[in-house]
């Protein structure tokens, strides 16, 4: 089974950037125009899931839940790390999550359309 969630964005360009710069992600792919969407592919090559993100001339009706948060397993404390010092270099502030589960064992940043 593959894993795809899919969000529409007004902003193709600052979620690439934010996704891949800042957490890590790779484009894995895209589209233009189709069927007035376009599109992206974010993820890691050879995983069985990735992000799609997709614009229209329709504005999205996003609403932000504290308690639906999307959330990325590091691999190594190294690459904990480095994604902390980029975040630093970015000037990107970290946010308190509600739960405090996630307080304790993670870090918190919002994306482009504020999902966490």
């Amino acid at each position: 089974m593959t894993f795809r969630y899919a969000r529409h964005t007004s902003d193709l360009k600052k979620i690439e950037r934010f996704y891949t710069k800042l957490v890590g992600l790779e484009k894995l792919g895209g589209f233009e125009n189709h069927n007035n969407y376009d599109g992206l592919f974010l993820g890691h090559k050879n995983s069985n899931w990735h992000l799609e993100f997709t614009s229209s001339h329709e504005k999205p009706e996003n609403a932000f839940d504290e308690d639906d948060i999307l959330v990325f397993y590091v691999d190594s404390e190294v690459e904990f790390k480095e994604i902390q010092k980029t975040l630093d270099k970015e000037n990107i502030i970290l946010e308190i999550p509600k739960n405090p589960y996630w307080a304790k064992n993670g870090i918190m940043i919002s994306d482009p359309d504020n999902f966490k």
